[in-house]
């Protein structure tokens, strides 16, 4: 470019560059400059963290390697605060300088010392020379060390799996290359946020029976089961928080006013990580409601955390069951009659009764219809 003058001619080159490094000062500390810089320095650090560790992943992942995000975390602050002081620009782990590098054969951080000693004598002798450097030699490198990043399969595969899914993908994919890098990622995360918001704002939830002869427990419209018309069995798939505590409470008093025969409702929760203070009112309104309506509320399958955390509260004291290890044993105490089990002894029933079918239950089909020709 500068033996035949291409700059001159409309070539586009980077241009000139200051030469030597940048002296050492402290930053201003006006307040009102701070207050202008507030929501550009918060967006500009939570979009370089997740570009970083985004990055960082995906070429951990070609060698089957892992990171830690929150060394990462660490590592950005340090070099940040050293731009701080030498009038840098914001660090982050960018993703065609990451590649270029990762193509090029680092291994260890030792890569990156030589890099910035690379920069640092490319800075103070070769500046002249660069300014020569064509844009689109940079541009070209940058294409062909991303372009094996590339997997136009993963749309079709997201797009077969997930429609959702795929939508929050093509929309990150679409701002980043339109419009930036930032604004893809940011778009990207809160479509992530969004979606599972809505997600767990609509849990699954089962009525399950008992599969016949075993202690196993079974979503009513999927397999042949057993059901008791005063007892439900209701399994919970998902975390109980501010987002779904609503819909349990509607799922339940719907359930309950569809089954006037009901007389104890058993929630089963072996999916259940978590109860923060909105579902522990909605479980304690629940509650209150069913036991103003004659039934009464067990637990099942409840985890130990999150017992921990429901041992001291209302909840369980004013409960109008009982909590079960399992569905199975409050299928054994909730569904046996009284009076075969107030007739038997301890040994009797342990090797004749209790594994026998109660006989106010029956087996079902897949919509809780009677089977014709089933037992009693």
């Amino acid at each position: 470019a500068w033996w035949l003058g291409l700059d001159a001619r409309g070539m586009n080159v980077v241009g000139e560059i200051p030469r030597g490094l940048p002296e050492f000062t402290l930053p201003p500390l006006e307040l009102s400059l701070w207050k202008e810089l507030a929501v550009g320095a918060l967006l500009i650090s939570v979009v370089g963290f997740v570009e970083s560790v985004s990055v960082g992943q995906t070429l951990a992942a070609k060698r089957r390697q892992r990171i830690d995000p929150d060394q990462e975390l660490i590592g950005l602050g340090a070099a940040n605060l050293g731009a701080g002081f030498s009038g840098g620009m914001p660090v982050t782990g960018g993703f065609s300088r990451s590649v270029v590098n990762f193509d090029a054969g680092a291994e260890t951080p030792a890569a990156g010392l030589f890099t910035a000693v690379g920069i640092a004598l490319a800075t103070l002798f070769l500046t002249p020379a660069i300014a020569y450097l064509p844009v689109a030699t940079l541009a070209a490198t940058i294409i062909v060390a991303v372009a094996t990043l590339i997997d136009l399969p993963a749309l079709a595969r997201t797009w077969r799996y997930s429609r959702s899914d795929f939508g929050a993908m093509l929309a990150t994919i679409l701002l980043t290359l339109f419009y930036s890098v930032e604004a893809g990622i940011v778009a990207g995360v809160a479509l992530s946020i969004g979606l599972f918001l809505y997600r767990t704002s609509r849990p699954h939830s089962a009525v399950i029976g008992r599969v016949p002869g075993t202690e196993h427990f079974r979503n009513v419209l999927r397999h042949h089961v057993e059901l008791c018309p005063k007892v439900t069995f209701l399994r919970v798939d998902e975390s109980l928080y501010f987002a779904n505590a609503r819909f349990l409470e509607e799922t339940v008093m719907d359930l309950v006013t569809r089954q006037p025969e009901l007389q104890d409702l058993v929630l089963v929760c072996p999916a259940v990580n978590q109860v923060d203070a909105s579902a522990l009112e909605s479980l304690e309104a629940i509650n209150e409601r069913l036991t103003d309506a004659g039934v009464r509320l067990h637990l099942s399958d409840v985890k130990g955390p999150v017992m921990d955390r429901l041992g001291g509260t209302e909840l369980l004291a004013n409960l109008g069951g009982q909590v079960f290890l399992s569905a199975y044993e409050a299928w054994r105490a909730l569904t046996r009659p009284p009076e075969a089990a107030a007739g038997r002894s301890e040994s009797e029933q342990r090797h004749h009764g209790n594994d026998r079918e109660p006989a106010l239950c029956r087996p079902t089909d897949h919509h809780g219809a009677d089977i014709p020709g089933g037992p009693g």
